[in-house]
């Protein structure tokens, strides 16, 4: 499957693949929402994922990906050599626009072995290493620059900026995320999220539970000194006993400490 919002990408990527005969194309997208789509219903062994795209850019919709089915990802992006090196470090592929049949066929070989001797479990791992460092370096470049997470609700999809989560909640195997008075469902472990929102102040409250502090606006404690915080949306939140001195040592770093 191909996903890039630029037709003249698309279509080398399309005439590239259609001289391999161990390839068929089950899909072309310039939209990551539309794409996202058709990946959970095809599960395609192979991906070529636009990074830099409107709307949706490929780290959100990588990260939307369910860890079962990975596809093998290949990376097609204009960034610079030091973002790459973000990739070679974590084992993924990429091509770098513009690029030839030649590196074309070059990184297709070894899709091809990685798709032998990788499990999806693997390149979930590989996936989640690459991203972190992405956004990092993406905000040394661009000071300021959203991340973004794709969710769920009302049985449509959402693009959401991280800055606007307030509270990430574990649930089975999807996670809960409250924005406000909002809340969206991701499919997505809480380590995954915890991950993909490392750009944000986030405080672990518990073991199923993710706050993020730049929303919190009350904090007081419970009689067995527990600590009770409570988000812009109105959502209130509650530290477990086992977390409850990295809470106090990190309110008391803010000096916001209840006595």
């Amino acid at each position: 499957m191909i996903v890039d919002d630029e037709l003249a990408g698309r279509r080398m990527l399309r005439e590239y693949c259609a001289q391999q005969a161990d390839l068929e194309l089950v899909g072309e997208f310039a939209d990551g929402l539309a794409a996202l789509e058709q990946i959970r219903l095809c599960a395609p062994d192979l991906l070529f994922l636009d990074i830099q795209m409107d709307t949706l850019d490929g780290i959100a919709l990588a990260r939307a990906l369910d860890p079962a089915t990975m596809p093998l990802i290949v990376f097609v992006t204009a960034f610079d050599h030091y973002a790459l090196e973000a990739f070679e470090v974590s084992a993924m592929d990429y091509l770098l626009k513009p690029f030839d049949e030649e590196r074309f066929s070059r990184t297709l070989e070894r899709a091809r072995q990685r798709l032998q001797t990788h499990s999806a479990s693997d390149r979930h791992i590989a996936l989640n290493g690459a991203l972190n460092q992405l956004e990092q370096h993406m905000q040394t470049l661009r000071p300021g620059a959203r991340s973004r997470l794709l969710a769920e609700a009302g049985g449509r999809m959402h693009v959401l900026d991280a800055e606007r989560i307030e509270v990430v909640e574990a649930d089975r195997n999807y996670v809960l995320l409250r924005a406000g008075r909002d809340a969206f469902q991701a499919r997505s472990t809480l380590q995954q999220a915890e991950a993909a929102l490392q750009l944000q102040p986030m405080l672990r409250l518990s073991r199923s539970c993710l706050v993020n502090m730049n929303h919190v606006r009350e904090v007081s404690r419970t009689p067995r000194g527990d600590f009770i915080l409570v988000v812009s949306g109105g959502t209130t939140v509650t530290s477990s006993e086992g977390y409850r001195d990295k809470v106090r040592d990190y309110l008391s770093g803010l000096k916001i400490c209840p006595s």
